[in-house]
């Protein structure tokens, strides 16, 4: 029997560290989780942890598995519920997967995840529109061709997993997408998992230099939801 021990990062900021966390709490895959923060100057700390030091990171027993993708993949291996069965819905589920991992990188620079706070972008550049456009067609797409309420049916999945962060994303940024896809967002947004972890980012006492500055080069801060520091 595996004895999953999770690796992550501040909720608040650690969109990768929340698509294995997220996956694992609603398939009720158990695992023990070790939080420790991003460190203001470099993040060696992890490097305890993990080979690249970075989150997330899986450790099986002996067995460490870094990288969020594949974290999922790994885990798929022993929990059949992590893909869906159905052999094409699997292939787009990984193919959207992928794209998610190393793709949106305007969505990424401009919009840096933050659960607690809410922002008015001080412009939505061509690149990030690309981006939207692209989000939410690949959304409408999945919901379409397989039914919905999630990308790739009834089921939630690692796909879904992979997206929620842009949940947050838009939540924080107010972003311009369709109903179906705001929609989407909302049902992710309800998930108990995805409830879970925003109130214990609002919780968290840390803040880190970097991934401030970086929020308040792209947005004006409207509101602050966090506990005070």
């Amino acid at each position: 029997m595996s004895n999953y021990t999770l690796y992550i990062a501040n909720r608040n900021y650690s969109s990768w560290s929340l698509r294995p966390w997220l996956l694992m709490t609603e398939l009720q895959i158990p695992f023990t989780e070790i939080l420790v923060p991003f460190e203001e100057s470099n993040h060696a700390n992890f490097s305890r942890f993990s080979p690249n030091a970075r989150v997330p990171c899986l450790h099986d027993g002996d067995t460490v598995i870094w990288d969020s993708l594949a974290i999922i993949e790994y885990l798929a291996e022993s929990h059949a519920a992590v893909w869906p069965q159905q052999r094409s819905a699997r292939a787009w589920a990984r193919s959207a997967s992928a794209e998610m991992h190393s793709g949106f990188s305007a969505l990424r620079n401009q919009c840096s995840m933050n659960c607690g706070l809410r922002l008015q972008l001080h412009a939505l550049k061509p690149d990030l529109m690309a981006d939207l456009a692209r989000l939410d067609a690949l959304w409408q797409d999945g919901l379409a061709r397989f039914g919905g309420p999630f990308l790739v049916g009834t089921s939630f999945s690692a796909v879904d997993a992979f997206y929620a962060p842009v949940a947050f994303r838009i939540q924080s940024y107010g972003l311009p997408l369709s109903d179906a896809a705001n929609a989407y967002a909302a049902r992710l947004l309800a998930l108990p998992g995805m409830h879970t972890w925003y109130e214990q980012a609002l919780q968290e006492p840390w803040r880190e230099t970097g991934h401030e500055l970086e929020i308040l080069a792209q947005a004006e801060l409207l509101a602050d939801f966090r506990r005070p520091h």
